[in-house]
């Protein structure tokens, strides 16, 4: 993830935000837009009666059957992914490490080569051919002179982790898996990914993870600009934040429907209109590709240099991982991969 991309994207969705409230692009009622968050609710009076939604059995199957999360088989691939991966014999030595542990897993994978790098690539078909696809992405490269433990060592961990998780669990969709190349140099994986428009006529939604392991618990650690509406309750690090464009709300809403548990991170969702022209400094992880074709794509990050210091630096070590917050992060996103791959539904935003 690109130095600076968090604190200009916030000055910036600020403009995007009111322009799209303005325009009230979808025909909903023009209310503020506030970037959503997972929030203590006041309790009701005890006299007052309080709806029960009752579970149906398949949602209930479903609940129970949600994958978990090996938090040392997570962390000993991040320890094993953590050295410098920027030249072409340190990319080649990750690509081997990936395509081995797939391998083991029954995975069939393949490298995608284009100009600059070459991408590794694998799917497991679902049971219904019209339900689509999933894709789960991250990017394996790093800047020069950095292990890249968050950045993005963190990301390829979870990736593996759900291709454990998911090898042999039969679901509606079609779960594919990309590991990116060059994303440090200008998203060149992710767009020579997303440019055989061919091949994204089944995908129904992708999942970016870029830097999920680092959090801070200090008060003021966590930065965000002043004077734009972001709805922030703390000024600690301790949330996970998804990134989603306004035409695909039903996606990014995805993360706002699992259930609560301590061991699992806060999340704020940030909704982006117009594919983020109006902020450009979005667009700038492997996300981005996708939203100009059309496909609705979430970020999910734990915002970079507005929490870490370590960012594209030598100290970019597992030992600055925040272990538990890693497995959280973790355990979230596959509790929204289990949701995605059993669902059949539309992630668009209805038209009216």
């Amino acid at each position: 993830m690109k130095r600076n991309i968090w604190l200009v994207f916030l000055m910036l969705l600020g403009v995007g935000v009111a322009i799209f409230v303005g325009n009230n692009v979808f025909g909903e009622s023009q209310e503020p837009v506030a970037i959503n968050s997972i929030q203590i609710e006041t309790p009701l009076p005890q006299e007052e009666s309080i709806p029960v939604e009752i579970e149906t059995k398949s949602q209930q199957t479903i609940k129970a059957n949600i994958p978990q999360v090996d938090s040392e088989r997570l962390l000993s691939d991040l320890e094993k992914l953590s050295l410098q991966r920027y030249t072409v014999s340190e990319r080649r030595r990750t690509r081997n490490y990936i395509i081995n542990e797939l391998k083991k897993q029954g995975w069939e994978s393949h490298e995608e080569r284009f100009l600059r790098g070459i991408n590794v690539f694998a799917e497991k078909p679902g049971t219904d051919s019209e339900a689509g696809a999933i894709l789960l992405a991250a990017h394996y490269d790093t800047v020069l002179n950095s292990p890249g433990a968050d950045d993005n060592a963190s990301g390829v961990a979870v990736l593996l982790e759900i291709a454990r998780l998911f090898n042999t669990l039969s679901t509606p969709r079609t779960l594919q898996l990309a590991f990116f190349d060059k994303e440090e140099a200008g998203l060149l994986g992710s767009r020579a990914f997303a440019s055989n428009t061919a091949r994204l006529q089944n995908i129904r939604g992708v999942i970016v993870m870029d830097m999920v392991g680092y959090a801070c618990y200090t008060k003021g650690c966590q930065q965000t600009p002043s004077g734009f509406p972001i709805n922030v309750t703390s000024d600690k690090g301790d949330f996970l934040a998804v990134v989603g464009d306004t035409e695909h709300l039903p996606l990014l809403n995805t993360f706002k429907t699992i259930e609560e548990s301590p061991q699992l991170p806060p999340v704020f969702t940030l909704p982006v209109p117009l594919k983020g022209v109006l902020t450009p400094d979005v667009l700038r992880s492997d996300h981005a590709p996708f939203w100009i074709q059309g496909i609705g794509a979430l970020l999910v990050t734990d915002t970079a240099n507005l929490r870490s210091s370590f960012y594209h630096q030598p100290t970019d070590t597992t030992a600055n991982i925040e272990r538990d917050f890693f497995a959280g992060a973790a355990q979230l996103i596959v509790n929204v991969t289990n949701s995605l791959l059993q669902g059949t539904g539309s992630l668009e935003t209805p038209s009216n």
